[in-house]
């Protein structure tokens, strides 16, 4: 594979160090010719072998259907970014892999990666099939999108049915303030021995990415955006304060999280926080794998609660337009085989298979009509995704934005975790997390 020449001068625009890069190496990634292609996957289930035992199944079907053998890596989220920069800046990448949608923007910049249009697009069988939201994630507005939706994923509010019956709470809360209020309810003593060991909410403060998404949602329902119609960042502004104080209030102010979810790095460590019984509420995408593996039952999905019961449009969403992409890297010395893979893990049968393997949405809308996306998380997932989700923004420095905007946040729980924080701090770490990034466009 060739080094793409464009995709070293946009690094360099985007500011990402080359010492980070030559410290993740590629190793194995190198693309092949002839009748075996490599895959880059993304770590979707409970563990890397876990997705390669689903995976394996699939790429079974399309070696028996195709002839051509799959090379599988699955990755760690941990290391993928990095791992995809490496192979963008080297040239010496995979011949298909998976993208975190919301790096569609980014990495379409690089110039790396096969645009989807013409006979790369009739490949897949064309734009129609695809649930509409999740085919926005794909790249900038206006240009053909060099990913294809691959899992869909969205935000809901979780909440354990046991402790909700027995604080005699009948229904999930619908608005914000309702989610605070029944959160204070949830957060008590147990045992009598004077401290909280039940809190009314789980959340993963040293996430930065969790902590943009919900920047992100909580600044639209304030009515608010993280940039204005010229592209120029408006983090501080007056609604994205407030979106951003409701979150770290939680811990703050309203004293409903664990101060100790202030070191929580990863989704995962909030949802075995819940399963182990430590709190009463969370919000996420798709726990319900590691849920099931777990054992645990008492649980059942709501809508992400609003600021406003009555609004509409931005101001009613409640998740960004989550999931995973799919990538087909333009150098590749087998474009047609590369192609007929992304076919092949985007059919109606394998859409099937592999998100109900992962218990992600699929991203086709003929595959809703199998029993096993018809039950009441699912549809109200599918409903959350198609009509109360936003893409984030779809701009090139969108991960540079998610990295401030989400330290920015990671940092003031730090701060909530043993001691206060006022409207002011939170003002002022976003205008810093701002500044930053009107110097870096």
């Amino acid at each position: 594979m060739k080094a793409p020449v464009k995709a070293l001068s946009t690094l360099a625009v985007l500011g990402l160090g080359m010492t980070s890069l030559a410290a993740c190496g590629s190793g194995s990634g190198e693309a092949t010719s002839g009748d075996t292609l490599t895959y880059w996957a993304s770590n979707q289930g409970t563990t890397v072998e876990d997705d390669r035992k689903v995976l394996e199944e699939s790429l079974a079907r399309f070696t028996e259907e195709t002839g051509t053998e799959v090379e599988l890596e699955v990755i760690p989220w941990t290391d993928l970014y990095n791992r995809i920069l490496t192979a963008v800046s080297s040239g010496e990448g995979p011949d298909v892999l998976n993208i975190g949608n919301t790096w569609a923007t980014t990495l379409q910049e690089t110039g790396a990666f096969l645009p989807f249009e013409g006979d790369a697009l009739e490949a897949v069988g064309g734009q129609d099939r695809f649930i509409q939201s999740s085919w926005s994630t794909g790249g900038a507005e206006g240009e053909a999108p060099t990913s294809i939706p691959l899992y869909g994923l969205s935000y809901s509010l979780y909440y354990n049915t046991e402790m909700f019956a027995a604080a005699g709470i009948e229904a999930p809360p619908e608005t914000w303030d309702e989610f605070v209020e029944t959160a204070k309810k949830l957060t008590i003593d147990t045992d009598g021995d004077g401290e909280i060991d039940q809190w009314g909410v789980s959340l993963a403060g040293s996430s930065i990415s969790n902590n943009a998404h919900q920047a992100f949602v909580r600044g639209l329902q304030a009515g608010g955006s993280l940039f204005d119609e010229n592209g120029e960042p408006t983090f501080a502004s007056d609604e994205q304060v407030a979106g951003v104080k409701q979150w770290v209030d939680l811990m703050a102010v309203d004293k409903v999280v664990s101060p100790s979810n202030a070191e929580f790095t990863g989704g995962s460590q909030m949802v075995e926080d819940f399963a182990a019984g430590n709190a009463a509420m969370f919000f996420d995408q798709a726990p319900a794998k590691t849920l099931n593996a777990r054992g645990f039952e008492n649980f059942a999905a709501a809508p992400v609660p609003l600021t406003d019961p009555a609004a509409t449009g931005d101001e009613a969403t409640m998740s960004h337009v989550a999931g995973i992409n799919l990538s087909v890297f333009n150098e590749t010395d087998n474009e047609e085989g590369a192609l007929k893979l992304a076919a092949h893990l985007t059919s109606d049968e394998e859409q099937v298979y592999l998100n109900k393997a992962f218990t992600s949405l699929p991203v086709l809308s003929a595959a809703y009509e199998d029993e096993a996306f018809q039950s009441e998380e699912i549809t109200l997932k599918q409903g959350i995704l198609e009509n109360n989700a936003k893409p984030m923004p779809l701009i090139s420095q969108e991960g540079q934005m998610e990295t401030l905007v989400g330290t920015a946040i990671k940092n003031l729980f730090a701060q909530a975790a043993t001691g206060t924080v006022t409207e002011d701090d939170i003002r002022t770490a976003l205008e810093d997390a701002n500044s930053q990034m009107a110097a870096a466009q």
